[in-house]
């Protein structure tokens, strides 16, 4: 299965013609070999540009691989931007299945014969299409007012979930390679992240799980003037259908119409970073899929605008020990203090703890210092990540699986953030959020918190508390006379030992001594008496063991 999922993605990238965009020194001579041998697989896109031929490979594909390009298509500081604007397509412009299949799938999700006995309208084109599922608008009643409510219907794409995981086999066979060959596959720990992706992708399947963290969403964003939730209709939401509420907004990546609406671009990308920072720092809970196809910006009040986000069926999660070592570092990255930063790295166990503190300190000022005090457009992140992934690889530093997503998302939040404001200073605007953050974690008013979410267990336990004093004040009194007792057991065990020793030495000696008479006396009287006297001598030390 593997071997002929291989095949098949190699069969579409040289359909795709992906092979003639590596320069020919760049491909060792086996790559030249083994691509002649496939002679049959020409490029069937020659009229296509490559940015085209690419997104078409990707689509093509699967799932897997359309999340590659989503991520991709929000840095067009690393590709080149028609490049970037193909690969934008795949955000929620992916080839439809047929509307009567989805419908199929709603009428058997609710056991219905005909799809009005759910829905008072509903529109067979689907309004978008992504790598998982696509949307259609519908119609429903609601129960409360008896008036229609627009919303959206999202349904999972049949059979997706067989080619999510022979993709995920097979890039759990090639993690498994490349950490056992690469010098570096240790650290890099490839088996693991590819394990934390199954779980978010296979998460991602089941829309009564991504309901959930919308409910959850809109909890913590509730009445919120910088993010707004969909409503999301529980009760008519299915493992492969999820009806939640339309929304009306602007897409966050069509700046022209932003610009057209007088939007408040710097507002909007400083929100941005407040939003995301929120989400993970207040609340530990983060959507993990912010490419620009699920943001949008509400159409009321362009000069404080308010950010509506769909699709959360990807979503992260922290440890507070986690939240804690990323809010330090970034504080200590915004402050300037690279030595802060060198030992935490080897407080939290992300570098060796022999490392030298001095030289990786000057290593991270090297790459680091040049980029603070710049705004988004003047910092050249390519060359950024390539000089943090040599420095990781020098010290040894052990990828964290569980902030993989983290990672990704911050991409996302970097790329919207460049395209929306490139002016934009990212740190000076997440400062402010992260140190009164930490204040609320460490400092009096932390513990204040901490009191007064304990106060009902301890008014539970407070009339224990009495009892509890004089009970251990009792154990206190007692506690001379258990220790003598203790002693003197002790005393009485050595003693028994001592001479259980002493039996079972007399006894090796004697049935020693037996088996050597035989040699010097005539009669065997003599060694029968030692090694019967030898017997006796164990059988008193194993009876002296027992007392």
């Amino acid at each position: 299965m593997r071997i002929f999922r291989l095949y098949q993605i190699n069969k579409v990238m040289l359909q795709h013609g992906l092979d003639e965009m590596i320069p020919p020194k760049w491909l060792p001579w086996y790559a030249k070999i083994a691509r002649n041998t496939f002679f049959w697989l020409t490029n069937k896109h020659k009229d296509k540009s490559e940015g085209a031929r690419i997104r078409l490979a990707l689509q093509t594909l699967g799932p897997v691989f359309i999340k590659f390009g989503q991520m991709l298509s929000t840095r067009k500081d690393l590709l080149p931007l028609d490049i970037a604007k193909e690969l934008s397509i795949l955000q929620d412009q992916v080839e439809p299945f047929d509307s009567e299949q989805a419908q199929q799938i709603i009428r058997h999700a609710f056991g219905l014969q005909r799809i009005d006995q759910l829905f008072s309208e509903f529109d067979s084109t689907p309004l978008a299409s992504a790598s998982i599922a696509q949307v259609h608008s519908a119609k429903i009643q609601d129960k409360n007012t008896g008036q229609d409510q627009e919303v959206v219907v999202k349904v999972i794409r049949p059979n997706i979930k067989q080619t999510i995981q022979s993709d995920i086999e097979l890039m759990r066979t090639l993690a498994g390679v490349l950490q056992k060959l690469l010098p570096d596959g240790k650290r890099l720990r490839p088996v693991e992240v590819v394990e934390e992706y199954e779980r978010t992708i296979i998460d991602e399947l089941d829309l009564t799980h991504e309901a959930a963290n919308g409910i959850q969403f809109k909890q913590n964003f509730e009445n919120s003037p910088a993010l707004y939730v969909p409503k999301i209709y529980s009760d008519y939401c299915h493992k492969n259908v999820m009806v939640m509420e339309r929304i009306y907004g602007t897409p966050i990546s069509d700046i022209e119409q932003l610009t057209a609406r007088n939007t408040n671009l710097k507002r909007l990308a400083e929100r941005g970073v407040e939003v995301f920072f929120t989400q993970v720092f207040r609340d530990s809970f983060f959507h993990a899929d912010m490419h620009p196809g699920n943001i949008f910006v509400a159409y009321d009040n362009p000069q404080d605008p308010q950010y509506i986000t769909i699709d959360f069926g990807i979503v992260g999660t922290l440890t507070r020990e986690d939240k804690r070592y990323l809010a330090e570092n970034f504080i200590a990255f915004f402050n300037s203090n690279y030595r802060k930063v060198a030992e935490l790295h080897v407080d939290s166990g992300w570098v060796p703890s022999d490392t030298d503190i001095d030289d990786f300190e000057a290593s991270i000022r090297k790459v680091c210092e040049p980029i603070f005090k710049k705004p988004l457009a003047e910092i050249e992140f390519s060359n950024v990540l390539l000089q943090l992934f040599n420095t990781a690889r020098r010290f040894n530093m052990v990828i964290q699986p569980q902030l993989v997503l983290l990672q990704k998302t911050l991409l996302y939040i970097e790329g919207l953030g460049r395209q929306l404001y490139p002016q934009l200073d990212l740190w000076q605007t997440a400062k402010p959020f992260l140190e009164n953050w930490l204040k609320e974690q460490i400092g009096f008013k932390a513990m204040y918190n901490k009191i007064y979410a304990n106060l009902p267990y301890w008014s539970e336990k407070l009339p224990e508390i009495p009892d509890l004093v004089y009970d251990s004040l009792k154990q206190v009194k007692t506690l001379p006379e258990q220790q003598r007792l203790q002693f003197e057991n002790q005393q009485i065990q050595l003693k028994q030992q001592h001479k259980s020793s002493q039996c079972v030495m007399v006894g090796c000696s004697l049935i020693i001594v037996a088996s050597i008479l035989p040699i010097y006396q005539n009669s065997m009287w003599p060694s029968i008496t030692c090694a019967s006297a030898g017997v006796i001598c164990w059988l008193l030390a194993w009876k002296v063991k027992k007392l």
